[in-house]
């Protein structure tokens, strides 16, 4: 069983409602990396943080939110790759905040929990419509 199938389980949830809360909470993740991004320091260093961190951390709900309206199999499993991606690249500049000190451990560490199982989460249902589709 996959992640995605043992979410379902876990939950009872059905696929399309699985997807609803899903495009809702990328939303909300949204809403918490541009507001997240907005405590980085006004410096030239902090404000390319900023913008690259608000770039990918918005753009894995949008991408989702496309793949739920792709117009074949093939775009949806384009675009949960970049959601997979951009997820990724998310996990990347929370780091360089991090290491940087920028903020507190206790200001990002719920947004890094949460990019990392929207990884594990793309990452399995790419997997899965992938090998579906053979």
């Amino acid at each position: 069983m996959n992640l995605v199938e043992e979410y379902y389980e876990k939950y009872r949830i059905d696929p399309k409602e699985f997807a609803r809360k899903l495009e809702e909470r990328t939303t909300h993740f949204a809403v918490k990396i541009i507001k997240l991004s907005a405590k980085l320091p006004n410096t030239p260093e902090g404000k390319i943080v900023h913008n690259q961190l608000a770039k990918a951390g918005t753009s894995i709900g949008a991408n989702y939110r496309e793949a739920n309206r792709a117009r074949s199999r093939a775009d949806f499993r384009n675009k949960i790759k970049i959601c997979e991606s951009e997820s990724s690249e998310t996990v990347y500049w929370l780091t360089i905040v991090k290491l940087m000190e920028w903020l507190k451990p206790e200001e990002i560490n719920q947004e890094f929990k949460e990019v990392n199982e929207f990884l594990a989460l793309f990452t399995s249902i790419g997997k899965t419509s992938y090998e579906n589709s053979k």
